[in-house]
């Protein structure tokens, strides 16, 4: 992976730490680990970021960075459990450092999620997801996935990719 994606969102990351803010890593970023390297890397990172976080986030990130997205969950259940099962994954860039991960199974179901929101069309999307189910096979947790994409109503995404990855 290329560092200058992994040391913003690192930052960032960190600052959220630091303040105990619960957050995850997620979009092609956290598809790139688990999965295949793609050519265009961003960091998709939710965090359960409150109003009274704000001023010290943007003190705390002053001078870094002009903007940064940051996106806060919806209050789902789906989120609840993608925040509880962030992995931390560690990295050795000019020092060892470490930053929770979204799972590949919930990885898997938000790019499943987008891939429905964008119309079915993202070829980049699709994949991503068949790129995470073809490196971790045999490591997913097929339930979890089984259970929330009935929840997400994407059931028929993953069994065509389910079917595709074989």
């Amino acid at each position: 992976m290329l560092n200058e994606p992994i040391e913003v969102t690192l930052k960032v990351t960190g600052v959220l730490e630091q303040l105990d803010i619960p957050y995850l890593i997620g979009g092609s970023l956290a598809s790139t680990l688990y999965g295949m390297v793609r050519s265009t890397q961003d960091s998709d990172i939710v965090a359960e970021m409150h109003v009274e976080h704000v001023q010290a986030c943007i003190s705390a990130l002053q001078g870094e960075f002009f903007i940064v997205d940051v996106f806060i969950p919806l209050p789902r259940p789906f989120q609840k459990s993608q925040l509880s099962r962030a992995r931390k994954q560690t990295f050795a860039l000019e020092t060892e450092v470490s930053a929770k991960f979204a799972t590949p199974e919930d990885t898997i179901l938000s790019k499943l999620e987008w891939y429905r929101m964008g119309g079915e069309a993202s070829d980049r999307q699709w994949r991503d997801i068949l790129g995470v189910m073809k490196t971790r096979a045999g490591e997913l947790d097929i339930d979890y996935l089984l259970k929330w994409a009935g929840e997400l109503n994407i059931s028929d995404l993953l069994a065509r990719a389910l079917s595709e990855v074989g």
